[in-house]
């Protein structure tokens, strides 16, 4: 099954169960336990519940979303090291996280151009991606 080619406009990707059903369902419960006591209920535990819940959801996704932004850089820091000049690889540790996973979408032909650019002008990751010419896939991204 062929897919379309991955760009800045369709590369970033959603979850229906993570990001429409679990997010909704956590938001539901919270509702619930919140509108429970006002129908002549005690409920206060419910509403601890709800909150926990909702949290504990929204946090898993920060940590599951960290992890993977660590491996990006590690990787990203191995392939700068390859295929950028010494100038280039003395300042990789400059990179702030958000750039080195926008970078990771460059092509090998044009990772230097957009790193000299990222550090050069601070590029947010948005406006590197945009930059982009030739987009190198990333399809295993949680």
């Amino acid at each position: 099954m062929a897919t379309e080619p991955q760009t800045y406009a369709n590369h970033k990707r959603v979850d229906p169960w993570y990001h429409y059903m679990g997010f909704g369902l956590a938001l539901l419960i919270l509702i619930m336990a919140l509108a429970h006591p006002f129908r002549g209920h005690g409920g206060a535990w419910q509403i601890l519940v709800a909150l926990f819940l909702l949290l504990m959801f929204l946090r898993l996704r920060i940590y599951a979303l960290r992890v993977q932004d660590r491996i990006i850089r590690l990787e990203e820091t191995l392939r700068m090291q390859a295929l950028l000049d010494q100038s280039l690889r003395d300042r990789i540790h400059e990179l702030r996280p958000g750039q080195f996973v926008a970078l990771r979408f460059a092509s090998d032909g044009e990772l230097a151009t957009r790193v000299a650019e990222a550090l050069d002008e601070g590029l947010s990751g948005a406006e590197i991606k945009k930059r982009i010419l030739s987009w190198r896939a990333d399809t295993f991204r949680v």
